[in-house]
């Protein structure tokens, strides 16, 4: 939670803040590539003082890790992502007056998030921030060869690995090859032995 009150409502008022926070849980892409629980996060904040509220605008820099989709190696990623959300007053604005009088002023306020006694929470904002600049599909360099579809090697170790490709369409066909070949050779030797025996008769 992060604290306004120093900051006033007097239109024009700004207030610049820098800190370290700890992720939250779950911050990023499950199961592809996240900020892990814990890890810091450099928050830097512009807070401005507006009739309406206080308008928030900040960069947040941290590391993200994951897992290639392509090799499936581990890899860590640096985020930087920035974001910007207006927070309004609950009841009134700086001047006293209900700002839900009018209906224009009502609708603007369903697209801000309130302020709870002067204070607003970064985690909903920071959370959908780092999930939209965080690749749904992260690899561990642009050129990554990946594994092979075969046997699962890895491309990268071996440029050179490769499978003798057979086409199905042909695979019959190559095992009647060898079928014919392996009788072709029976065939070869019983001749042979054929011929040897009428030469041992004559000679008897």
């Amino acid at each position: 939670m992060f604290d306004t009150h120093e900051l006033g409502r007097r239109p024009g008022a700004l207030q610049r803040l820098s800190r370290t926070v700890e992720a939250p849980k779950d911050l990023g892409i499950p199961e592809v590539i996240h900020v892990p629980e814990g890890r810091p996060v450099d928050i830097e904040l512009r807070l401005e003082s507006v009739m309406e509220g206080v308008l928030v605008t900040g960069t947040a820099r941290a590391s993200a890790e994951g897992e290639c989709v392509r090799c499936l190696e581990p890899l860590q990623q640096d985020v930087e992502v920035d974001f910007q959300e207006m927070f309004s007053y609950p009841d009134t604005d700086d001047r006293g007056r209900r700002k839900a009088a009018a209906d224009d002023d009502a609708e603007d306020d369903e697209d801000m998030i309130p302020l709870e006694d002067g204070m607003f929470d970064l985690e909903p904002l920071l959370r959908d921030a780092v999930v939209l600049a965080l690749p749904m599909q992260p690899v561990c360099r642009e050129d990554c060869p990946g594994l092979c579809s075969e046997c699962g090697a890895s491309l990268a170790d071996d440029p050179d690995h490769h499978h003798d490709a057979v086409d199905i369409r042909w695979a019959a066909l190559q095992g009647l090859a060898g079928t014919i070949q392996d009788g072709e050779k029976d065939n070869m030797s019983g001749t042979a032995s054929d011929v040897q025996d009428a030469a041992e008769k004559q000679e008897k």
